[in-house]
């Protein structure tokens, strides 16, 4: 590759990863975690050990969110979250620490990463591990709730307009089926 292709796929790579990295979605009421994507070759790896660390200290559960930056169900979520702060954040506060791991429509769940400790798995293969039922596409936003061991709590519910009510919402929060 010339110097110039090479230049042009720098600043290509920077103007994406700024444009990525720029704004935490989660709303900021909630005091999310923002955990910023490793950006590789071929692989976006959201590092969960960090936050699952502090969990653990706190004696927390986490609230990982995998919205993207150009998603308009993401956007519709985060606005109700936003709408809802004073009724939902107490709840959120008292049981939750929010992972915000922030992606793009345009990258593939082929390069989606989830790292917890020293193993590293591509977005399905998390999915799996955690016994995930939903296994499917990368489909945003999608929400898990984890222990601090990484341990699912319960099968979530998915799809636009999931859990989009202050009673909906609290009842996910309360680990209700």
């Amino acid at each position: 590759m010339n110097k110039a292709r090479l230049a042009a796929a720098a600043l290509a790579a920077l103007l994406w990863w700024t444009g990525m990295s720029s704004h935490a979605a989660f709303p900021a009421a909630y005091a999310p975690v923002v955990v910023e994507p490793g950006v590789g070759p071929s692989r976006t790896e959201f590092d969960l050990s960090p936050v699952l660390a502090r969990a653990k200290q706190e004696g927390k559960r986490v609230y990982v969110y995998l919205g993207a930056h150009d998603c308009g169900y993401c956007r519709r979520y985060e606005a109700f979250l936003e709408q809802n702060a004073a009724k939902l954040k107490p709840h959120f506060a008292r049981d939750y620490i929010v992972a915000d791991l922030r992606s793009s429509l345009t990258v593939p769940a082929s390069e989606v990463y989830i790292r917890i400790g020293a193993k590293s798995l591509p977005y399905l293969a998390f999915q799996l591990s955690i016994g995930d039922e939903r296994t499917r596409a990368l489909v945003y936003p999608n929400v898990w709730l984890l222990d601090a061991d990484a341990k699912p709590l319960m099968q979530m519910p998915t799809g636009a307009g999931t859990f989009q009510t202050v009673p909906e919402q609290l009842g996910i929060l309360r680990l209700e089926q």
